[in-house]
C-alpha cells in the first residue's frame, strides 16, 4: 500500500480494471436477468438511457469520454462559469418574482423579501402586474442602487423601462450606481402571443433603450433573452438553447445595426433559462449555454470577455403540479441546486403553490429560503463549478451543446427566429417533442410523484387567490400533470355530484403473497385517475369464483380488476372474470401482462390489462367513460 505524505492511503493494491472486464460482468447480469444476450459494446449500450434530442446517457464514463478542454472559470468559452470566482464571494443573486397588481401589496411583499435574504426583484409590470404609473409605489423604500430591479412588462416594456429610469432620477440614484434589467424581449413576446405585427417597431424601441442604457446606466441591461416560452411549450433542453441563441443573435443584429459595438450589444443581454428537477441535465444545459454564446460572440468579432453570458435560472413551471403541491418544494429545491451548480448568476425559485394561483406569504417565504439554505447552510457556492471534471457532466454538456447548436442553425437557415415563429417551424418542432414526452408521461415512464405515482385521494385541495391567465395566442403552455389533472377533475366533479368517488373493485385472488404486489400496483394506477380502489370486506380481502359476486356488489364499484400471480391467474382468472361480468361489472381488468393467454382471458370477460408501461391515461379515461363519469 502506498501512503501519501499527509497519511492518506491509496488503494494501489487493487489491480487496474479495464472497460472490457466491466462489460464482461455486465453481460453476465443481463443474461441472468433475461434482459439481453448482448455482448461487448452492445451489452454496455443495453444499459444506456435515451434522452431527448438524440442524446444518450451511458452507464459508465471514463477519461476516454471526456470532450474538449472546458477551459477555466471566468475565461472563454466560459463552460465553467462566467466569473473566475464563481459564486464564492456573495453567492448567486436570489431573485424573487412579484406579479400582484395591487402596488401596496406588492411593495409590502418586496420589502419583506429584501429584508429576508432576497437580493433582487423580478417585477411584473403593465397588463400582467403592477400598473406602469404605480411603479414608484410598488418600489417605495427599495434602495435601487443596492437591489437590482428586473422588469417583465410584456408589450408595455418601453413605458415600464422609461418609468424605471425616471425613478432612478427621482430617487437621486447616480446613473452609474443604478442596477437592474429593463426586460425588453420583443421576440419572447411574439412567441408568447403570436403577434408580430409590431415587431419592427418594438425592435427599434429596444435598440433605443439599449443605446441609452449603454451610454448612461452601465449597471443596467436593456434586454432579456427569455428561453421560458420555448421550455413551457414543451421544448427540450437543446431546443430551449437553440431558440435562445437565435433570439440573442437577432438582438445582436438589431443593436449593432443601431450603432452599438458587438461588445456593447453583448453587454445589454441577460439570458433566462428553466431549471428542472432533472439536475444533471440542468447543470449541463447552463454550461452548454455559456459555451454556445461564447462561440456566437467570437464569430461576431467581440472581445473574448464579452462572450460571458449572464444567466437567470427559473425553476420550471412545467414541472409544478396542482395536486399534492407540497412536493413542488422538493422539485424546486433540486432545480435550484442544479442552477447553482450549473453556474447561474441569478436564481428564482417559484413558490410551490404557483400553479394554483397567487402564492401566499408562506409559499414566498419557503421559496426565498430555499436558496438561503443552499447558500448558507449547504455551503453550495463555496465551490467553483462543482460539476467540472465529472466525465458524465462534461460529456452531457458537450452533447447538449451540439444538439442546441444544430437546432439554432436550422432556425437561422429558416430566416431567423421571427421567421421560424411565423412559419410554425418552432411550434411544430416543440409540439413533436411534447407529444413524445406526453407518451412517456401517460405510460408513467416519467413518473410524477403525488400525481401519476402515489396520489393521495383523501388530501384536501389547496386553495389560493385566483391569478389572471397569462398572455396567450402564441406558443402553448404545457404542464407535466395536465393529462392526470383532467382525469382527477372528472373524479372531483363526480364526487361533488354523487358524494363518492368512482370506484374500482380489486379482486384479490389467493394469499397475500400472491396478490399484494399487483393489488398495490393497480390501486396506485387507478388512484392516479381519481378512481378509489376498494377490496372485499371482512376478515380477508381474498375472493374466489364463489365469493366474488357478493364482494363486488358490496363494494359499490362498477368496474373491477383481478390481482394475483400468473400461476393463480391460469387457475382462477377466467372463472372469476365470468362471475364479475355476471354480477354487473361494466369492465374487468387484469393486473399483469396477459402473455399467450390473452385470448382466453378476453373470452372470459377481461376487457383490458394494466401493467408497468401500459398507457395509464388511456386506461383511466376508458374506465371513467365506462362508469359514466363526465
Amino acid at each position: 500500500m502506498t501512503v501519501l505524505p499527509d497519511g492518506l492511503p491509496l488503494a494501489d493494491e487493487f489491480p487496474d480494471v479495464t472497460r472490457d472486464q466491466w462489460r464482461h460482468l455486465v453481460e453476465g447480469v443481463l443474461r441472468k436477468s433475461g434482459t439481453s444476450d448482448a455482448v461487448g459494446e452492445q451489452a454496455e449500450a443495453a444499459l444506456a438511457t435515451a434522452l431527448e434530442d438524440g442524446i444518450s446517457v451511458r452507464p459508465l464514463y471514463t477519461a476516454e469520454d471526456a470532450p474538449q478542454d472546458a477551459g477555466l472559470p471566468g475565461f472563454a468559452p466560459f463552460v465553467r462559469g462566467g466569473r473566475p470566482e464563481g459564486s464564492t464571494v456573495s453567492g448567486w443573486d436570489v431573485r424573487q418574482r412579484h406579479a400582484h397588481p395591487d402596488p401596496a401589496r406588492t411593495n409590502q411583499a418586496v420589502l419583506t423579501d429584501l429584508e429576508n435574504g432576497v437580493s433582487s426583484v423580478w417585477l411584473a409590470v403593465g397588463e400582467d402586474g403592477v400598473p406602469v404609473d404605480a411603479l414608484p409605489q410598488a418600489l417605495n423604500g427599495v434602495y435601487l442602487d443596492l437591489a437590482p430591479v428586473v422588469l417583465d412588462a410584456g408589450a408595455d416594456f418601453e413605458a415600464a423601462a422609461r418609468a424605471l429610469l425616471r425613478l432612478y432620477g427621482e430617487r437621486e440614484v447616480p446613473s452609474h450606481a443604478a442596477l437592474g434589467n429593463l426586460g425588453a424581449d420583443p421576440l419572447g413576446l411574439a412567441a408568447r402571443t403570436g403577434r408580430d405585427e409590431d415587431l419592427p417597431g418594438q425592435l427599434a424601441a429596444t435598440a433605443g433603450l439599449a443605446a441609452l442604457s449603454h451610454r448612461d446606466y452601465p449597471g443596467v441591461r436593456a434586454l432579456t433573452v427569455d428561453g421560458l416560452p420555448y421550455h413551457e411549450a414543451g421544448g427540450s433542453a437543446a431546443q430551449e438553447l437553440g431558440c435562445s441563441l437565435a433570439a440573442g443573435v437577432a438582438y445582436l443584429r438589431t443593436l449593432t445595426d443601431a450603432g452599438l459595438s458587438a461588445e456593447a450589444a453583448c453587454g445589454e443581454l441577460e439570458f433566462r433559462y428553466a431549471a428542472t428537477a432533472d439536475q444533471f441535465l440542468t447543470i449541463a444545459k447552463l454550461r452548454a449555454a455559456r459555451r454556445l454564446w461564447a462561440r456566437v460572440a467570437q464569430v461576431c468579432g467581440a472581445a473574448p470577455e464579452a462572450g460571458a453570458q449572464r444567466q437567470h435560472a427559473v425553476t420550471s413551471p412545467v414541472m409544478m403540479t396542482r395536486r399534492d403541491p407540497w412536493v413542488n418544494m422538493l422539485r424546486t429545491t433540486v432545480a435550484s441546486l442544479a442552477a447553482g451548480v450549473g453556474g447561474a448568476d441569478a436564481v428564482t425559485v417559484l413558490p410551490f403553490d404557483s400553479a394554483l394561483g397567487r402564492p401566499d406569504d408562506f409559499a414566498l417565504r419557503v421559496a426565498r429560503n430555499t436558496s438561503t439554505i443552499l447558500l448558507e447552510e449547504s455551503q453550495l457556492a463555496r465551490v467553483i463549478d462543482p460539476g467540472g471534471g465529472s466525465w458524465y457532466i462534461e460529456r452531457l454538456t458537450d452533447d447538449v451543446a451540439r444538439a442546441g447548436w444544430a437546432w439554432f442553425q436550422e432556425i437561422e437557415r429558416a430566416g431567423g427566429l421571427a421567421a421560424a415563429l411565423a412559419s410554425g417551424l418552432v411550434r411544430d418542432r416543440l409540439a413533436d417533442t411534447w407529444a413524445r414526452r406526453s407518451r412517456d408521461l401517460a405510460r408513467r415512464k416519467e413518473p410524477i410523484t403525488g400525481v401519476s405515482e402515489f396520489p393521495n385521494l383523501a388530501e384536501q385541495p389547496v386553495e389560493r387567490e385566483t391569478a389572471p391567465a397569462p398572455p396567450g395566442g402564441g406558443l402553448p403552455r404545457v404542464r407535466r400533470d395536465e393529462a392526470y389533472e383532467a382525469l382527477r377533475a372528472r373524479s372531483d366533479a363526480h364526487q361533488a355530484a354523487e358524494g363518492i368517488r368512482p370506484r374500482v373493485f380489486l379482486a384479490a385472488l389467493g394469499p397475500a403473497a400472491a396478490h399484494t404486489a399487483r393489488a398495490t400496483f393497480a390501486a396506485n394506477l387507478f388512484q392516479a385517475g381519481g378512481i378509489e380502489a376498494v377490496t372485499a370486506t371482512g376478515e380477508t380481502v381474498t375472493v374466489t369464483a364463489g365469493t366474488v359476486a357478493d364482494a363486488f356488489a358490496a363494494s359499490g364499484a362498477r368496474v373491477a380488476c383481478l390481482c394475483s400471480s400468473d400461476t393463480l391467474y391460469a387457475e382462477e382468472a377466467t372463472g372469476v372474470a365470468e362471475r364479475l361480468k355476471a354480477a354487473g361489472a361494466l369492465q374487468v381488468y387484469l393486473a399483469g401482462r396477459p402473455g399467450d393467454r390473452q385470448d382466453e382471458y378476453e373470452q372470459a370477460g377481461v376487457d383490458g390489462f394494466v401493467f408497468a408501461g401500459c398507457n395509464a391515461v388511456e386506461v383511466l379515461s376508458s374506465a371513467l367513460d365506462t362508469m359514466g363519469v363526465a
